[in-house]
Order: structure tokens, then C-alpha cells, then sequence
């Protein structure tokens, strides 16, 4: 089912199987996209990453995930555009930005609770009503379902993730410290710079990653250049040496060095593994 509005709004929902697992792959401009497991068949490789996903679990993607479908069983599917929902002009009504779009080092993963599957159910057949009611009310009502299902989705996320134990303050914090990442990490490797954009000293933000007992800013920074070295080494073909002008590094044997320790193999190595995964 496909919305298309007058100023290139897009929304699509898809139930998704083996016969149509391409739709998965297909990318827009700005796109974001919601997918929902319906059972235990799905195994994807996301990010050069293998994921064997369970029932009821829903994850995030972006325009920029690699993906590659191993095996697909039953899935939602829920992708729409910038000019459809800008999550970041209405960031202080679903507060995801940071959490499930836009600073994730890793991929957000939400587990739905027994209790809520019905409420995402109900929320998902109000979707399919509204994609057919041709009205001038259309695309808010859509846009107004959609909210809701990220509000609930980021409220999932936050009891189950690293933070669960944050007030709001401090959640306000790692959100955009995280997007401040997303943003800047090609040029920016240091706690210090983001603690400075922040207008924050470096032990301050170190001291609230503590608290919450979560992975240290640096760690978080580190994450993000890995995550886009393992992508242009895996879905481009560029040289090593492109690969690490492109997040930063000015010279080969100072990136080799980091790739190696993150990742436990150097990046010619990971490059041609990957490239043998790919292949076969």
C-alpha cells in the first residue's frame, strides 16, 4: 500500500515473505524504515552483521544501512520520507531522534512486550484503513498514526536499551550527544570536541555515561567510525586508503591500527572476507 502526496510525501506499508523480501532493499531519498518480525524466520546481514531475528522484535533502518536477505519469513514493513515526517523538525513530539534514527552506533533492535503486540496490531489495521481513505484529511491522519507509532516504539526502546534507569535530563544528553555523532564523527574523534559542542566539559560527559552504567562516549564515537568503515569496506569499492580519508584518517597505517583493534582483522583482511560472504 503506497501514499504519495502532492510535495513528494511518501508512505508505504508492505507485508512482507520470501516472494517479495526485495521490497526490503529498495531505497528513497531521506528514507527511514520500520520493520516488524512476525515470527522466527528472518536472518539478515545488516552492516556486514548477521542477525537471526525473533518474533515480534521491530528495527530500524535507514537509507544508509547495507542489507543483504539471508532468509525471509513473515514482516511488516513501514517506510516513509523526510518530506512525509521530519523526525527532526518534530523531535520534541516523538523524541526518537539519537535513539532509533539518526546517532545509533549499533542497530536498535525493540522487543515488543506480550501485552503490547495486540496495541501494535490494532495500530497497524487503523494504518491499512486510513491508506484507503482518499480524503483532504488523509496524509494528517497518516502522519498523526505514525507518530504514534514512534512515540511508542522510543518508549520501548528506553526501557529496554543502556538508559533505562536515565531521567530525563540525562536522556536529553545522550540523545544528542549521540546525534551529535551522527553528524560529525567523519571529523570529529575526540570526547573533548563533542563535550565542547556541547558546551560541556569531557569528565562531565564521561561521569553521565558512568552513572548509567553504558558504554563511554568514546566507545560510542569509535562505534560510529567503525560501523561506516565496515560499510564503505563492505558495499563500495573503495581502497583502503579512501576508506580512511573518508572518516578522518589522513594516513593508512594509523586507521589499519584502530580497524585491527576494533575489529580483529585488518582491513584488507575484513574486505576480503566480506567480499567472499557476498559472493558465495
Amino acid at each position: 500500500m503506497l501514499f504519495k502526496g502532492k510535495s513528494k510525501e511518501y508512505l508505504k506499508l508492505a507485508d512482507i515473505s520470501s516472494s517479495n523480501c526485495e521490497e526490503l532493499k529498495e531505497r528513497i531519498e531521506s528514507g527511514l524504515t520500520l520493520v516488524w518480525f512476525l515470527d522466527d524466520e528472518s536472518i539478515f546481514d545488516i552492516d556486514g552483521r548477521a542477525f537471526n531475528f525473533e518474533k515480534n522484535q521491530i528495527i530500524t533502518l535507514t537509507e544508509f544501512h547495507g542489507l543483504k536477505i539471508k532468509s525471509t519469513g513473515e514482516v511488516k514493513m513501514i517506510r516513509f520520507n523526510r518530506q512525509f515526517f521530519c523526525i527532526l523538525n518534530h523531535d520534541s513530539d516523538v523524541s526518537c531522534k539519537g535513539l532509533l534514527f539518526f546517532g545509533a552506533s549499533t542497530l536498535p533492535i525493540i522487543s515488543l512486550p506480550k501485552g503490547d503486540v495486540r496495541k501494535f496490531q490494532m495500530l497497524w489495521s487503523v494504518f491499512e484503513m486510513e491508506m484507503e481513505s482518499v480524503d483532504e484529511l488523509q496524509l494528517e491522519m497518516l502522519q498523526m498514526l505514525l507518530k504514534r507509532l514512534l512515540i511508542l516504539l522510543t518508549r520501548l526502546y528506553k526501557m529496554q536499551d543502556d538508559f533505562s534507569e536515565a531521567n530525563h535530563n540525562q536522556m536529553e544528553q545522550v540523545r544528542e550527544f549521540n546525534y551529535l555523532i551522527e553528524k560529525n564523527f567523519k571529523t570529529k574523534h575526540s570526547v573533548a570536541e563533542y563535550a565542547e559542542l556541547m558546551f560541556k566539559s569531557p569528565k562531565t560527559l564521561s561521569n553521565l555515561f558512568s552513572k548509567l552504567g553504558a558504554k563511554t562516549p568514546l566507545q560510542y564515537i569509535q562505534d560510529r567510525i567503525m560501523l561506516e568503515a565496515r560499510r564503505l569496506l563492505t558495499y563500495t569499492d573503495m581502497s583502503i586508503k579512501q576508506v580512511a580519508y573518508e572518516i578522518g584518517y589522513e594516513d593508512i597505517p594509523t586507521f589499519s591500527r584502530f580497524f585491527k583493534k576494533k575489529e580483529g582483522l585488518s582491513p584488507t583482511d575484513f574486505k576480503e572476507k566480506t567480499a567472499e560472504i557476498w559472493n558465495a
